[in-house]
């Protein structure tokens, strides 16, 4: 008679499962712990805000011209309220899209939007010289906007949509230099201005 064999006990499917979906867990708690503190660097945080940006701001292929200027748009409005936001508090300026998003419709509404608050700036400092205080104004729109191009530019560029030469740079850049001559005469209106008055009181 043959001595019964001797089997090394296996574990059954359900405890093999378990032990498997452990380690999966433990893995996957470790991942997560690993992007949490990736999302709380300052990359992390920016590859954030960046993606926030794209989704709030653009429905359908980025490649699209039209997009493109959306986005432009949204990161300079946004720059712009957080120049704002020391004297004005948070979200001075109403981002919303508009169906426009040509060169000339997003400039007209990035200058529009921003150099409406002057009245309002030049009440907070009524000592200041005039002249200094139109100039300064000018200045904080001005970087608040190329502070939101250079980012808008940035994103495009990572998604490699901003050839040199295709519609998307011919656009955005056209619209950076309408804004810059927009600000320009605004501020020459405002000197011209100043001008003419203190001629009339002599």
């Amino acid at each position: 008679m043959l001595p019964p064999i001797s089997r090394t006990p296996q574990p059954d499917n359900a405890s093999a499962s378990s032990k498997v979906s452990s380690q999966s867990t433990a893995q996957g708690s470790a991942l997560d712990e690993s992007q949490k503190t990736a999302a709380t660097s300052p990359q992390g945080q920016k590859a954030q805000l960046n993606e926030q940006i794209l989704k709030a701001s653009l429905d359908v292929s980025i490649s699209s011209g039209n997009n493109s200027m959306a986005l432009l748009y949204r990161t300079a409005i946004d720059n712009i309220n957080e120049q704002l936001a020391p004297e004005f508090g948070p979200n001075a300026l109403q981002a919303a899209m508009q169906q426009d998003n040509s060169p000339e419709a997003t400039a007209e509404r990035i200058l529009s939007l921003s150099t409406a608050f002057f009245d309002s700036y030049a009440s907070q400092h009524p000592n200041k010289d005039p002249e200094d205080v139109a100039r300064h104004f000018v200045d904080i729109m001005r970087g608040g906007f190329e502070k939101g191009y250079n980012e808008a530019a940035s994103i495009l560029k990572g998604l490699g949509v901003l050839e040199e030469g295709g519609l998307v740079a011919t656009e955005i850049g056209k619209t950076f230099e309408l804004v810059q001559k927009g600000y320009d005469d605004f501020l020459q209106t405002k000197l011209d201005a100043l001008q003419n008055s203190a001629s009339a009181d002599q």
